[in-house]
C-alpha cells in the first residue's frame, strides 16, 4: 500500500466491509506497544435513512428499480 503526497490511504474493501466503514465514517488511529490500529468510531455515525445505506449496496439493480425503492408510496 502507498501513501499519497497528501498522506492518505485507500482502506481495502474487506477491512473495510469487516469493520462496517462506509463513506463519511469516522476513523481513528490508536497506538498499542509501537503498533497502530485503525479503529471506526462511534462519533459521526450517519443518521439520514440515504446516509446510513450509502456505499453498501451489493446487487445490482437498474435505476428504476433503485428509484422505485426511494420513492414514497401513495
Amino acid at each position: 500500500m502507498r501513501v499519497t503526497t497528501k498522506g492518505q490511504v485507500t482502506i481495502p474493501r474487506n477491512v473495510r466491509e469487516i469493520l462496517g466503514i462506509v463513506p463519511e465514517s469516522e476513523v481513528e488511529f490508536q497506538e498499542d506497544n509501537g503498533r497502530f490500529y485503525i479503529v471506526k468510531s462511534s462519533k459521526g455515525k450517519p443518521t439520514t435513512k440515504f446516509t446510513r445505506l450509502r456505499g453498501i449496496a451489493t446487487v445490482k439493480m437498474s435505476t428504476d428499480e433503485i428509484m422505485n425503492l426511494t420513492r414514497e408510496k401513495k
